[in-house]
C-alpha cells in the first residue's frame, strides 16, 4: 500500500490524481492518491507530486504555509518527488526568466539544474509534440508544453531522460523526477508508472 500526495496549491490537481490512480491500476498496485496542502499532510507520504501552474505564486504560498521545509525533509529521506512544468522550476537550484533574466524566486534548490522560465514562449506559443523517452520504451510520449520551462544546465548526478531536439525537457536526480511538460494532460500513464516504480525501489 503506497500513499502519493499531489500538492494542492494550484495547477492540474484532478488530472494528476486521475492519472496516478490509473497508473496504480495498470501496475496492479494498492495505493491511494491524496491532495495535500499542509505540512502535517505531507509528512509520511511515500511520494509527492508538484503540479504545473504559476511557479512564483507557488513559492510565495508554500513559504507562507511552511511547505518547503517539509518537502526538503521528505527529500532528505529519499522520498520520491515528481515535478511537472512549474514543479520543475520549484525543484531547480537556479532559475531565470527567458525575457527578464535574473529573478528573485524562492525554490527548493534540490535539483542540480539551471532552468529558464517560459523558454518556449507564453500561452499562445503552447504546443504538443512527440518525444523519445528511452526509459519508457520505444513508443514516443506526447509532450504537452504550456508556457513551459527548459533545462539549460545540468549538474552532478542528473540523468537526462528526454530532449526536444537539443533542449533537455525531462531529468531524474536520484529520488527526484521532473519534466518541463505536462504528462498528466495525456492519457499515457507511463511517466506516472515510472514514478511509482521509483517509489517501490525506495520503500
Amino acid at each position: 500500500m503506497v500513499t502519493i500526495g499531489v500538492l494542492g496549491l494550484q495547477g492540474d490537481l484532478e488530472e494528476h490524481v486521475d492519472i496516478t490512480e490509473n497508473a496504480l491500476e495498470k501496475l496492479s498496485l494498492k495505493g491511494e492518491v491524496l491532495v495535500v496542502k499542509k505540512p502535517e499532510e505531507i509528512e509520511g507520504l511515500d511520494g509527492l507530486i508538484i503540479t504545473g501552474g504559476e511557479s512564483t505564486v507557488f513559492g510565495k504560498v508554500s513559504s507562507r504555509l511552511n511547505v518547503f521545509s517539509t518537502i526538503k525533509q521528505l527529500s532528505s529521506k529519499k522520498v520520491p518527488l515528481f515535478g511537472t512544468c512549474a514543479g520543475l522550476i520549484v525543484f531547480a537550484r537556479n532559475v531565470y526568466d527567458r525575457v527578464v533574466g535574473e529573478i528573485n524566486q524562492p525554490t527548493l534548490g534540490l535539483l542540480n539544474v539551471t532552468v529558464s522560465r517560459n523558454y518556449f514562449g507564453r500561452q499562445r506559443e503552447s504546443f504538443e509534440t512527440d518525444l523519445l523517452v528511452p526509459i519508457l520504451g520505444d513508443k514516443p510520449f506526447k509532450g504537452v508544453f504550456i508556457r513551459a520551462p527548459a533545462i539549460e544546465e545540468i549538474g552532478e548526478n542528473v540523468e537526462i531522460l528526454a530532449r526536444l531536439e537539443d533542449i533537455v525537457v525531462a531529468v531524474r536526480q536520484e529520488n527526484i523526477l521532473a519534466t518541463a511538460f505536462h504528462p498528466e494532460l495525456t492519457d499515457d500513464t507511463r511517466f506516472h508508472e515510472y514514478f511509482l516504480k521509483i517509489i517501490l525501489q525506495e520503500t
